[in-house]
């Protein structure tokens, strides 16, 4: 449980469905922020924790679909010590009213919500999506904001772009940004580059006034705006003040399923583990599972293994989530087993993405490659 503390003069945003497309094996029966990542934890869980850890109290999450998962997985907000009579956690449904429809983008989720916003005491918000695993810090952007002057502070990796994003043909999986920066302040907003190279490439993690936001937004839905960045930033460039805030930490960027599978493998290295999570603590929902058991004949190598495993047989180079459970005999290598997959014995896997609850009959052979790991659904028996 995380003690007290002062709150930052800062409320936070989540948009937990932007690039639910990307994925959409995993986002069939979740959204991009509930995916499980790293043996224990959801995607979500990244950014909600670093905002809690800058002391940023008053977090709103912008539902779309699919979200029954999203609101089991953070409940009353308890393990991020959001459970609190000011403030807080608060979880926004999906529009009710008959001429609505789901939002398509932050302008038309913020308009939604304008009257929270004016009702907020906060003076500054920060708003992000969750399809960033990364430890980020929300107070020293701030500080960056108030001493630059600016209007707006957009965050950034400088990195190339990943080979999903540059194959892009449509919009439909998504926009994603690029910046080009003189100095501090970005000068041009590109959507959808396919620009090789070191990119200054957006987070999608924004620093803004709450009052301006408000301005902006109200006026940008009533001209039919729906894209922040695309309709909002992108257009005022040159009259708005927007600076870039670089990010050197570690980041997992989840763009297809292929990088998901690679940035779970990555933090089988120490060096990539530590730089994700050494810095502040990243808190999840507490399951109060067994230790991991290893029965005798077992053989574990180089592997992240959550709690509530039993283990009979061998594993290497793989990420177990809660309650996996390996069978006599079996061979497990380069896999993802969510959370109560049950392995029989005698199987042998092979760059294979499980989700939650899978079997897998005694003797089976699956194998992936590398370049295009199998998937088995939720629920799913082979």
């Amino acid at each position: 449980m995380l003690t007290s503390k002062t709150n930052t003069n800062a409320l936070g945003i989540i948009f937990p469905n932007t690039y639910d497309a990307l994925v959409p094996e995993l986002s069939n029966v979740r959204l991009m922020a509930s995916i499980p990542f790293a043996s224990r934890y959801r995607m979500i869980d990244f950014i909600l924790s670093s905002m809690v850890n800058c002391d940023v109290t008053n977090i709103s999450i912008i539902v779309r679909n699919n979200y029954s998962s999203l609101m089991d997985h953070l409940g009353s907000g308890r393990e991020w010590d959001l459970t609190r009579k000011n403030g807080g956690l608060h979880l926004f449904p999906p529009y009710a009213a008959k001429d609505d429809k789901a939002y398509s983008g932050r302008v038309d989720a913020l308009a939604h919500i304008l009257d929270f916003l004016r009702a907020q005491r906060e003076k500054y918000v920060f708003m992000s999506d969750a399809n960033i695993a990364v430890n980020f810090d929300f107070k020293d952007m701030l500080e960056k904001h108030i001493e630059s002057g600016a209007d707006v502070t957009a965050a950034y990796i400088a990195e190339p772009l990943p080979d999903s994003a540059i194959r892009h043909t449509s919009n439909d999986r998504g926009m994603y940004y690029t910046f080009a920066i003189e100095g501090q302040r970005i000068t041009k907003i590109y959507i959808n580059s396919k620009e090789t190279g070191v990119q200054n490439f957006g987070m999608n993690i924004y620093c803004i006034e709450r009052k301006l936001l408000i301005d902006l937004i109200n006026t940008a839905f009533v001209r039919g705006g729906v894209y922040f960045e695309r309709d909002v930033l992108a257009p005022k460039v040159d009259l708005l003040k927007i600076y870039a805030y670089e990010y050197k930490g570690y980041a997992a960027r989840i763009s297809d399923m292929k990088t998901y599978f690679d940035e779970n493998m990555k933090l089988l290295d120490d060096v990539n583990l530590n730089s994700l999570f050494s810095g502040n603590q990243i808190y999840t929902k507490i399951r109060d599972d067994n230790p991991t058991r290893y029965i005798t004949g077992a053989s574990v190598k180089n592997t992240m293994a959550a709690d509530g495993c039993i283990i009979e047989g061998e594993v290497e180079n793989s990420i177990l989530f809660r309650g996996v459970k390996v069978g006599k005999g079996s061979k497990i290598k380069n896999c993802i087993l969510m959370q109560d997959t049950v392995i029989g014995e005698n199987v042998t896997l092979e760059y294979l993405i499980t989700d939650k609850n899978v079997v897998i009959n005694d003797g089976k052979n699956i194998q992936g490659s590398d370049t295009f790991p199998v998937y088995i659904p939720k629920y799913h028996k082979v």
